[in-house]
């Protein structure tokens, strides 16, 4: 019997582990515990979000919550050890690139076992982002590099990986798009508004949330080309207090079946999130990303993302294409099929 330990950092972590244990469960020889770093009473970790991915809660939670990156990677290092010891574990798969994810790849390769990391190989190449570095160290000390498409693989190979240690296995976050399908939950939010004739907006990255006067910018811009076409803006914490005086009908972030069906019947999408600008992608659905770059550069070229960084110019220009009816038409970067998790689960038997 092989164990496999999941190794989860954040929310947005379940939903792409969330197939890994659904193929686990249904393969013979392998068993799976799923880590998480946070604490149990983690207010993000709500019931129905493991409800509506149709997975089990952590079986172990390391309880560390402190803000301090550097604190809370000594803390995460110090207490996943203490689980490895009195856990039999063969792989440990973790997931992204958080500062809790460096954490646990580097313990796991101290104890000498196989460390495998999905989502690798994704690159911002601005190495003054601590998520850079996570990724740098992560992917180096990988014994299986799980990629999403061929940009990652060459990443991974021009920064000297291995050729036998890279999978492109696709993008796992469509296997859970696939999966609830057609069990989207329509939310009360859109009562008395059609589908496609609504806009979302998202925002939590902490460098735009800062810069307050571009921002207000950026949203004024969106009030006015918008114009009579709600916007409705699910925000979590201090991004739905910093936009809360827009024109936007803010709300509290949605359960994943609501959200998901909220993002895939838009009119379109302006986020500064690399995975909503991926599900776009996947709907079909024109996505304005806030950002100079992005992880998943397919999205770009073949999906239906548009990058304008943090102009409100550009802005401008892409959000009257979208309204227009003037996006091009995108199409699904290889292996988006919805089963990655197959993929993972028999290379980890069989390599």
């Amino acid at each position: 019997m092989q164990h496999i330990c999941l190794f989860t950092g954040a929310r947005p972590n379940f939903v792409k582990v969330a197939p890994i244990i659904r193929a686990i469960k249904n393969t013979e020889g392998i068993e799976e515990r799923l880590v998480y770093a946070g604490r149990e009473d983690d207010p993000t970790l709500e019931d129905s979000l493991f409800d509506d991915l149709q997975m089990p809660r952590p079986d172990v939670f390391l309880d560390v919550d402190c803000e301090n990156l550097n604190e809370l990677t000594g803390r995460v290092m110090s207490a996943f050890e203490q689980y490895l010891e009195h856990n039999a574990t063969d792989t440990v798969i973790v997931v992204d690139d958080l500062a809790s994810t460096m954490a646990a790849a580097i313990v796991t390769k101290k104890r000498g076992l196989r460390l495998a990391h999905m989502v690798a190989g994704t690159r911002s190449f601005d190495i003054n982002m601590p998520k850079e570095i996570n990724r740098l160290v992560i992917d180096g000390l990988s014994d299986l590099l799980f990629t999403a498409g061929a940009s990652s693989n060459s990443i991974a190979t021009r920064e000297g990986a291995e050729m036998h240690k890279i999978y492109m296995v696709g993008n796992i976050l469509m296997d859970s798009l696939r999966f609830n399908h057609d069990r989207w939950q329509r939310p009360t939010c859109l009562d008395g508004i059609e589908d496609g004739k609504y806009l979302v907006f998202t925002i939590n990255r902490k460098v735009l949330l800062a810069d307050k006067e571009n921002l207000q910018c950026m949203l004024s811009v969106i009030s006015e080309v918008a114009g009579n076409i709600p916007v409705i803006a699910p925000l979590r914490g201090n991004s739905q207090f910093i936009v809360r005086g827009s024109q936007f009908m803010v709300l509290d972030s949605l359960p994943y079946l609501e959200f998901g069906y909220l993002t895939s019947h838009a009119m379109g999408i302006i986020t500064d999130s690399g995975n909503v600008a991926e599900e776009a992608t996947f709907n079909h659905v024109p996505c304005i990303t806030l950002n100079s770059y992005t992880e998943h550069i397919e999205t770009v070229k073949q999906g239906t993302n548009v990058l304008v960084g943090e102009d409100a110019d550009q802005l401008r220009t892409a959000l009257q294409e979208m309204i227009s009816g003037q996006w091009r038409t995108g199409s699904l970067p290889d292996r988006w099929d919805g089963r990655s998790a197959e993929r993972i689960v028999q290379i980890l038997l069989n390599v």
